[in-house]
């Protein structure tokens, strides 16, 4: 792949987003029990920790590929920020900005991670452009989110630090919208290679971070062990798989999509698990979400549904 090569959205791609949307927003359920008995920073380090060993081994076995080409030293230097960017940083901002700003104003920070996106895109990917359709779909999916989050969107706390909480959670958005952009712009890489490095990059900057932020690890029980290694392996290692994939193939702003499917899943996984009462606004803020989805992708779904996707 070059930074010339516009983006190929596929049935697969189509697949991959509406399964990486599934798995994260799932994730929300597991974190809520991991909480229970480790702290924020060390939660996020030790998922980061145990994907980076899993997705290593994996990476051992196949002789360590990379770069298919040699990089230049500006893509090395991308690649590190990429790898801070994609998980330790804004993992580690969410952690902090949650304690002083309503959940449902860290779930539209999240969403604003698509609106982020489409201008960086449009200056900095090529076959990325903004056209007055891809606007107006976007924004009516985040105004879908929105609806789906209902009051607690744009609630006050009204603690000292909530300005600053919300500056955090925005500048997560930021730090995953311009890590995908730079990821798309990456030479001819190996995917596997590439999702591993980016996750030992995290861990060591996530690591260190716990320690200095929470002190040594608490040490936690059987079951959240089991839950932490799930978190590991499912939402972190396979999800940052399956994420190079999309935003390699079918480009950052195809990728951003997953954010406003992400609430979807979790009140529905919610309400299926945990017997949560489905909001009234569902039905609402799902139409809502699909007819931003189908006219910002306009174009791809023709193709997929007349069968040359």
């Amino acid at each position: 792949m070059t930074e010339t090569d516009a983006p190929q959205i596929t049935r697969t791609s189509w697949f991959m987003v509406a399964l990486l949307a599934f798995i994260w927003g799932g994730t929300f359920l597991v974190t809520e029990v991991a909480l229970t008995g480790i702290t924020p920073f060390w939660l996020a380090a030790s998922r980061i920790g145990f994907a980076a060993v899993v997705m290593g081994l994996i990476w051992a076995l196949r002789g360590f590929p990379l770069f298919k080409t040699t990089p230049s030293t500006g893509h090395i230097v991308a690649m590190l920020f990429i790898g801070m960017a994609s998980s330790a940083i804004p993992f580690s901002l969410l952690a902090w900005g949650q304690q002083y700003v309503t959940s449902g104003f860290a779930g539209v920070s999240m969403a604003s991670v698509a609106l982020i996106v489409l201008p960086l895109a449009h200056f900095m990917v090529p076959g990325e452009r903004i056209t007055l359709r891809k606007a107006l779909g976007f924004l009516v999916g985040f105004c879908g989110v929105v609806i789906l989050i209902g009051g607690q969107a744009f609630e006050s706390t009204g603690t000292a630090l909530e300005f600053p909480g919300r500056m955090a959670c925005i500048g997560a958005a930021g730090c995953y919208a311009l890590s995908s952009i730079l990821m798309r712009r990456l030479p001819q890489v190996d995917a596997i290679g590439l999702a591993t490095v980016l996750l030992i990059i995290g861990g060591s900057l996530a690591i260190p971070m716990a320690l200095i932020v929470e002190g040594p690890p608490p040490a936690p029980s059987p079951k959240i062990l089991l839950v932490l290694a799930f978190l590991g392996l499912v939402p972190t290692a396979a999800a940052n798989f399956l994420r190079v994939l999309v935003v390699r193939s079918a480009g950052p702003v195809f990728m951003s999509l997953v954010n406003y499917q992400v609430p979807v899943w979790s009140v529905v996984l919610g309400a299926l698990i945990l017997s949560e009462p489905l909001p009234p606004s569902l039905i609402y803020a799902m139409a809502l979400i699909l007819a931003g989805l189908g006219l910002s992708q306009y174009g791809a779904l023709k193709r997929l549904f007349s069968g040359r996707g």
